[in-house]
């Protein structure tokens, strides 16, 4: 997937409502190379949407405040990655909106280790 294809494709689904599968879920920990991660937010995936990294192209769900395994969401922002190869969706409970800022802070357990920033869906 060349750069272009990238942002056209994470830029397609700005506003949309979708379901998502969530293999991350809220409080899990995560072992990386020298670190452990524990997930703020719901973590997961568009099933079936390849992303820059080849797999599943992963969303952040916010505004859900206990685990689940599936959810109906809306598209709320990107978060776009400078140094890595692929980008993120942020997604809501429809209805549910978040400022770029808060954005950000939900999910900078994860960002703080790359070179990101988020554009929010322009609605409000």
């Amino acid at each position: 997937m060349t750069y272009d294809e990238r942002k056209a494709q994470v830029k397609s689904f700005l506003g949309k409502v979708i379901e998502i599968e969530i293999d991350r879920p809220l409080g899990f920990e995560y072992h990386k190379q020298g670190y452990s991660l524990v997930y703020d937010v719901n973590y997961g995936y568009v099933p079936g949407v390849v992303g820059g990294d080849g797999r599943d192209l992963d969303v952040y769900l916010l505004g859900v405040h206990e685990p689940v395994e599936r959810y109906t969401c809306k598209i709320i922002g990107i978060v776009h990655r400078r140094d890595d190869v692929e980008d993120k969706l942020v997604a809501a409970p429809v209805g549910k909106h978040y400022t770029k800022e808060a954005m950000e802070h939900k999910i900078y357990f994860q960002e703080r280790y790359f070179d990101s920033y988020v554009e929010p869906l322009e609605e409000f």
